[in-house]
């Protein structure tokens, strides 16, 4: 099967590889139609990502058709077409039987911290991604959903992570009725967060980047307030002139590993991997939202160290919130929204590439050229 591969940082292209076999009576084969380059992904594209080996496959965010299931799936039959969570969990265990689907404790024998993640090193589980032709998908009865007939199949490809983590990201900032919410990044799953804060009871939102091109899509998009980071002195004393001297009441990370703002920072962590990541955007969340607030981490780091005001949170009485998004437990809500024409998650779709010019797509995505936004993989 054609598959993209990792060669190191920024190297990637197209190959041969075997086609994934069924490994386990609950396992499925899934023949993708499309996928998503996700943020994360580049973490991994940069060379961040601790245990992300040569050959590895990247891609959690995809759709396809069920061609093949072993002898203990009893839910899905070849053809189904699928959408699959990012997460690979059981189902069963102690985490899973709490909806913590993102924490399984049976799939991921490199970690503790965190479960299992498709295309995302060995570190999260090692397993193959969907950016090819076939993807295993482990308990094939607990994870992928059959699509609904009347949904897009770009709405259920972005379900799969970025707009099912953003909507996730507003949930856990806990928003109540008229609160102030500010939302750094505005990539798609900030975007996604900033949209579904109205949808929470936001009263405000505010969404911060350095980008114009993506601040006017949080302007459209999401309704939102913008401010450009590279054109104040100080973002945190903005956002406290713009909130009445007190900060906001909630504040959401969609930012993570390889935040700007800070040189010393981004060279520790994106150039030099001294750090788990730059923890510029969460530092600056910790700052800006108001004693008491609360502050939804959605921005993926790596497991190193990383330099967060800690002590500032303390002192703040601040709550900090935080997992990868358990996705599939957001889909019901998102699905009727979805068909009540309250979001349209594929309008954050900008590119579009078929698989053998992934490498120009990651190039694309990564530079953040012709304004991209979010790209998505034709297979």
């Amino acid at each position: 099967m054609r598959a993209m591969t990792y060669r190191g940082p920024y190297k990637m292209r197209v190959e041969e590889k075997p086609e994934p076999r069924i490994e386990h009576p609950q396992d499925a084969i899934v023949k993708v139609e499309l996928a998503a380059i996700c943020g994360s992904d580049l973490h991994l594209y940069h060379g961040m990502m601790p245990d992300t080996r040569i050959g590895h496959t990247f891609g959690h965010e995809f759709i396809g058709t069920v061609h093949e299931v072993g002898g203990g799936v009893q839910t899905l039959r070849v053809g189904d077409r699928v959408m699959v969570p990012f997460n690979i969990y059981c189902g069963s265990c102690f985490f899973c039987a709490r909806g913590l689907f993102s924490n399984c404790h049976n799939v991921n024998a490199n970690a503790t911290a965190v479960g299992a993640i498709y295309g995302y090193s060995h570190t999260a589980g090692g397993y193959d991604g969907g950016q090819a032709e076939f993807v295993r998908v482990p308990f094939a009865d607990v994870g992928p959903w059959v699509i609904p007939t009347d949904l897009h199949d770009e709405d259920a490809l972005l379900l799969t992570d970025a707009y099912s983590t953003g909507y996730f990201g507003a949930q856990l900032a806990d928003i109540e009725e008229g609160d102030t919410a500010v939302v750094f990044g505005a990539g798609p799953v900030g975007l996604a967060a900033a949209h579904s804060a109205w949808l929470m009871g936001a009263g405000r939102v505010i969404v911060v980047d350095h980008l114009d091109y993506r601040l006017e899509k949080a302007r459209t998009y999401a309704r939102a307030e913008t401010v450009n980071f590279g054109q104040v002195g100080d973002i945190v004393l903005t956002l406290k002139k713009m909130t009445a001297g007190l900060g906001s009441d909630v504040a959401v990370d969609a930012v993570g590993a390889e935040a700007d703002g800070h040189v010393l920072q981004h060279i520790t962590s994106a150039k030099l991997k001294m750090q788990g990541g730059s923890p510029v955007a969460l530092n600056w969340a910790i700052d800006s939202v108001r004693k008491g607030g609360t502050v939804s981490v959605m921005g993926a780091y790596g497991p190193l160290f990383s330099a967060v005001k800690f002590g500032d949170a303390m002192n703040k009485g601040l709550t900090l919130r935080m997992n990868q998004a358990p996705v599939a437990r957001q889909w019901p809500r998102l699905i009727e929204h979805i068909r009540s024409g309250v979001i349209a998650p594929r309008d954050l779709i900008t590119h579009r590439f078929p698989l053998e010019h992934i490498a120009e797509a990651y190039h694309v995505f990564s530079a953040k050229l012709d304004g991209c936004i979010k790209t998505v993989v034709h297979v």
